[in-house]
């Protein structure tokens, strides 16, 4: 085995991890499936303009690539294409392009930024998942679908803007996302996935559709949430409460309090409570009586109050 190599279209360097650097043959349109996975001492390479496609898995585990430059030409770039690849701080997606395949950035630990070019429709199953340096990216209103667990683990990502277009919002999309302080979610997304937005602890702004379906889970655990705003009435905040909720008296004050307020559930608050016992109702502890419950408003949370009245 070499330090260097040139690659004319066939050739497998698969877990050759003394090579360091790359060249390309004259006219080579493809980089083959796994072509270069595992070649964990390669720090430098670059695709011609000949290339159209980078094939599956082609650069997983190069640990030590920092860069890389896609050129324009590039209209596919396959699964796993970038598993996986420690090092790598930036890169370019050119903008053929029309879907990040699933895990395709999955575990780029020092990736900071990225755009994503206005072709693209979907951002596919842990195509983000673990980069944790992530700390901005650009979704363009192309995208529609965002797959399940597709930013999970990016923990350094404060801010993110889900396009107008996006319909689906996949399972545990931005769970973990711990910095994530405020989102949007525009009334084109109809689906959230189930635990979509657990454990982002620092999330305290939350804008979403009363007529969003919201999965299991989907924001448990967020222990900073102070608002849920709905652009109308809220009928979808009870189910923002998840079960383990119920131990968080903080929490279970704050929304009984607007729900009261709000009118939404009227229907339990003539019904008898025990003295001894707490009324269930969706797995939440039911709300005091009205008056009770304005009382019990610390003063800090009319501000919060007020923004749903």
């Amino acid at each position: 085995m070499s330090s260097s190599a040139v690659y004319s279209g066939v050739e497998s360097f698969l877990n050759d991890r003394e090579l360091t650097e790359v060249t390309f043959a004259e006219g080579v349109t493809s980089i083959g499936n796994y072509a270069f996975r595992g070649c964990s001492s390669l720090t430098a390479i670059t695709i011609p303009d000949s290339v159209t496609m980078i094939g599956f898995g082609a650069f997983c585990g190069c640990r030590s690539l920092p860069a890389i430059t896609i050129p324009d030409g590039v209209t596919m770039i396959g699964k796993f294409a970038f598993y996986d690849c420690h090092s790598l701080t930036t890169i370019t997606i050119p903008d053929g392009v029309i879907t990040i395949g699933a895990s395709t950035f999955f575990r780029c630990i020092s990736l900071t930024a990225i755009t994503i070019p206005d072709g693209v429709t979907m951002i596919g199953n842990l195509a983000f998942h673990g980069c944790s340096s992530l700390a901005a990216i650009t979704i363009p209103d192309s995208v529609t679908t965002l797959g399940h667990s597709a930013f999970f683990g990016c923990s350094s990502l404060a801010a993110i803007t889900i396009p107008d277009g996006a319909t689906t919002i996949g399972n545990q999309a931005f769970e973990f996302c711990s910095s994530l302080t405020a989102i949007t979610i525009p009334d084109s997304v109809t689906t959230i996935g189930y635990q979509a937005f657990r454990n982002c602890s620092a999330l305290t702004k939350l804008s979403l559709s009363p007529a969003v379906s919201i999965g299991v889970d989907c924001f448990s655990n967020c222990t900073a949430l102070i608002t849920a705003a709905a652009d109308k009435d809220m009928p979808t905040v009870s189910d923002l409460l998840h079960y383990r909720w119920r131990r968080n008296l903080a929490v279970i004050e704050r929304v009984n309090a607007l729900l009261c307020l709000k009118g939404t559930w009227d229907h339990v608050e003539n019904q008898p409570i025990e003295p001894d016992s707490q009324m269930q109702i969706d797995g939440v502890e039911a709300p005091l009586k009205r008056t009770e419950a304005r009382d019990k408003i610390p003063k800090v949370l009319w501000r919060v109050i007020l923004e749903f009245l």
